[in-house]
């Protein structure tokens, strides 16, 4: 069977000396078309279709062409029905003075245009190029729920100028060493390993000394030169610390400040935006309850029923409680527009259930024994045993698996990690063990389970047929190995790490989306400089072509040499995966190259910009926001507002002890319709109980008005604003 990169190549020289029974075939005459209609006709035959169809080139070729297009066309209908639903729910005047909505409408149109006249070149068997590709991610940028993805852009558009004046000054750098370059070695006869001139030719120099910076190329970059004179290391050593440690540093510095403080005025509008809406909310509910114009307790209900109709009476009882401190039974302007932040931290509702034993077997379940064995699963003894179990049974995965003292010891781990499992049920309430966000339990669950089932297969494999699965047993070795992480919940300060990680999760989602957008941009226009410029050969190919990628061009190169004949453009799978190998920047002058010497020098251009746009600016923000995000979480005291809510719980003593024994690992019963842990407490409980959940911020925004929460005023807000509509700020499309 032929691999997929040999079934591409069809012309005269593959194909001369296959023939049937031996005999040579003349292919010279056979085309395309003729091999595209006979395997539509092998299709047809292999999936039993009675399909009748024009047998001419253009119908047989279009076939792919018209499915995709289909597909497109429903997504852009989608997307209309979807804008003329916005357009309908709004003023007329609003949706077309919003540059989002004329952004999609454009897009939309450019699609259409391009794909109908991309239709029609394919069907007339001309050359046809699919431009507007590129533009599709922006659809999911400016929809209505891409509102983070559009401020990250905002930001990073806002801030381009400072970059550019740094980026600016690095090249300057760069020009300036690769002349120093050019004079120093360029007369000097220098050879490479592959035996070409070094550093003979400027822009080659400009190229190879940019690639330095990122240190892909290094030491090799150097070797020629001081291999002739242990002196001109000294050149070397002097422009990486200039532009990698310093300039890079100073990049770094530049991205993040400047992000940030844009950033900061989009927060800032945000909370404007938000108090604004509070007070004409405020204006609409008030009345003279008070000195001042204050809220009543019985809107306050009415509008909390309308606006949070999911949480309990006592839920909202507590959220009265912090909001009338004073115990007035109204709130004034200032309480009240401090309500979406007081509902933007996550109260959890605990619910207090008996265990279901002790409904069934009360005699049993109070036992002394019982109860006995309990209080051992509670004590912080047993979580230390199980961790010391779990480091041997580490030491066992590193040994010899075909020993049958190695593999039988695998039962007696399966069977101690199940009693685990079993105990921790008999001790605390089922639905509170495995609530929602009780993370631990769940993996630990999961993964003891789907060990044991894949060690039974295994087992049973190789008892019947004395057959072992390869793949059976790599998912065995992978279980086993995941067991070791919950060792790192046991250790505090490494809790407290994966807890901050797990709060800052929506921030790292939203550079996930714009990294996404950013690689399907530049998988497009690489699909359309270089597709089908190298081609992948399975494993097995005898095919000669298997040595130089299907290109000859490639012959005796690094790329072929090195094998990375997989990583091209010739799908978007494939497109994905080369593109973040050339953002981890490590061998990606290799990659370069060889998509270079297969097209043109001037293809450099591509794989410079992609490193400028997604390692120099997209990754730098990336880092620096996460660090400014977890510098938040992990230090930062609790906001007034918390705060407040925290003391209120204990003042009514509804709160739920954090050091109380407990199933949780994770921070205790994380979620909204969590049980409350041990049914065996010291005395009885209150039917409902609260926490704060330990990710603070229901959304992003929460998070990022923490941040900056310094620096925005509760009075910043014109209370004298005639504005009666407080409409949201708009702002700019990508």
């Amino acid at each position: 069977m032929p691999s997929i990169g040999e079934t591409e190549k069809v012309g005269s020289e593959a194909l001369e000396d296959q023939g049937v029974n031996g005999n040579t075939t003349d292919v010279s005459s056979k085309t395309k078309d003729d091999f595209d209609l006979a395997a539509a006709y092998v299709s047809d035959a292999q999936y039993n279709r009675n399909t009748f169809f024009d047998t001419s080139p253009q119908a047989v070729s279009s076939t792919t062409t018209v499915a995709t297009s289909v597909v497109e066309l429903i997504c852009l209908i989608a997307f209309t029905a979807r804008l003329i639903h916005y357009a309908k729910v709004i003023p007329h005047d609003k949706f077309w003075l919003d540059p989002k909505n004329i952004f999609i409408i454009v897009i939309i149109s450019l699609s259409l245009i391009d794909m109908i006249t991309y239709v029609g070149l394919k069907t007339a068997g001309h050359f046809a190029v699919r431009w507007s590709r590129v533009l599709r991610p922006l659809l999911l940028v400016n929809i209505t729920e891409g509102r983070q993805l559009r401020r990250a852009f905002r930001s990073i558009r806002n801030a381009l100028p400072q970059i550019l004046y740094v980026f600016f000054l690095f090249m300057f750098s760069v020009l300036m060493f690769s002349l120093m370059a050019l004079k120093l070695f360029g007369k000097r006869r220098l050879e490479t390993v592959e035996g070409t001139q070094y550093f003979t030719n400027f822009l080659e120099i400009v190229f190879e000394l940019y690639v330095l910076v990122t240190t892909a190329n290094s030491p090799d970059v150097m070797m020629p030169a001081y291999n002739h004179s242990s002196f001109f290391a000294v050149f070397f050593i002097v422009y990486i610390l200039i532009n990698t440690y310093i300039f890079m540093s100073v990049f770094l510095a530049v991205v993040y400040n400047n992000y940030k403080k844009y950033l900061k005025e989009e927060v800032r509008q945000l909370v404007k935006a938000k108090r604004r809406k509070m007070l004409r909310a405020f204006s609409v509910l008030q009345s003279g309850v008070g000195q001042e114009p204050a809220v009543s307790k019985t809107h306050w209900n009415q509008l909390m029923c309308l606006v949070q109709p999911g949480i309990s009476s006592g839920h909202r009882e507590l959220l009265w409680s912090v909001s009338d401190d004073g115990k007035k039974g109204y709130i004034g302007k200032m309480a009240f527009v401090q309500l979406p932040d007081l509902l933007n931290i996550q109260v959890i509702t605990m619910k207090s259930r008996p265990h279901p034993l002790k409904t069934w077997l009360p005699g049993v379940y109070n036992s002394t024994g019982s109860r006995l064995v309990r209080r051992v699963v509670q004590h912080r003894v047993f979580v230390y045993i199980y961790d010391l179990i779990i480091l041997v049974n580490a030491v066992f995965i590193g040994l010899d698996e075909e020993n049958p003292l190695i593999s039988n010891a695998e039962w007696v781990f399966l069977a101690l990690y199940l009693l685990e499992i079993l105990l921790k049920l008999y001790t605390w309430e089922p639905r509170a063990f495995f609530s929602k966000n009780q993370f631990w339990n769940w993996f630990d669950t999961v993964i003891i389970i789907a060990a044991l089932i894949a060690t039974i297969a295994n087992w049973a494999l190789k008892s019947s047929a004395g057959y072992t699965s390869r793949q059976i047993l790599d998912i065995v070795f992978i279980l086993r190995v995941f067991r070791l992480i919950r060792v790192v919940d046991s250790i505090k300060r490494f809790r407290a790490i994966i807890n901050t990680l797990i709060k800052i999760w929506p921030t790292i989602l939203t550079f996930g989306q714009l990294i996404l957008v950013v690689y399907y941009i530049f998988a497009m226009v690489g699909m359309e400089l270089f597709k089908n410029k190298v081609h992948f050969y399975a494993p097995d190919s005898t095919d000669p072509d298997k040595e130089y990628c299907g290109n000859p061009l490639l012959k005796g190169t690094t790329f072929a040499k090195n094998n990375y004949c997989k990583n091209n453009f010739n799908d978007v799978a494939s497109s994905f995966i080369l593109l973040l190998e050339l953002t981890v920047v490590n061998q990606w002058h290799v990659l370069a190259s060889g998509f270079t010497t297969v097209t043109h020098v001037s293809a450099r251009i591509f794989f410079v910009l992609f490193h400028i746009v997604v390692v120099i600016i997209i990754i730098n923000i990336f880092v620096a926001f996460v660090l400014e995000a977890f510098f938040v979480e992990y230090t930062v005291d609790k906001s007034d507002l918390q705060t407040s809510l925290e003391k209120k719980i204990e003042e009514l003593e509804l709160n739920f002890s954090l050091d109380e024994p407990g199933p949780n690992l994770v921070e205790a019963i994380e979620t909204n319709d969590d049980d409350l842990g041990p049914s065996q407490t010291p005395k009885e409980k209150p039917s409902l109980m609260f926490k704060i959940a330990s990710r603070r911020y229901k959304t992003v925004d929460g998070l990022l008005q923490r941040m900056f929460e310094a620096d925005l005023s509760l009075d910043d807000v014109d209370e004298d604003d005639e504005n009666p509509t407080f409409s949201n700020p708009v702002f700019g499309s990508v």
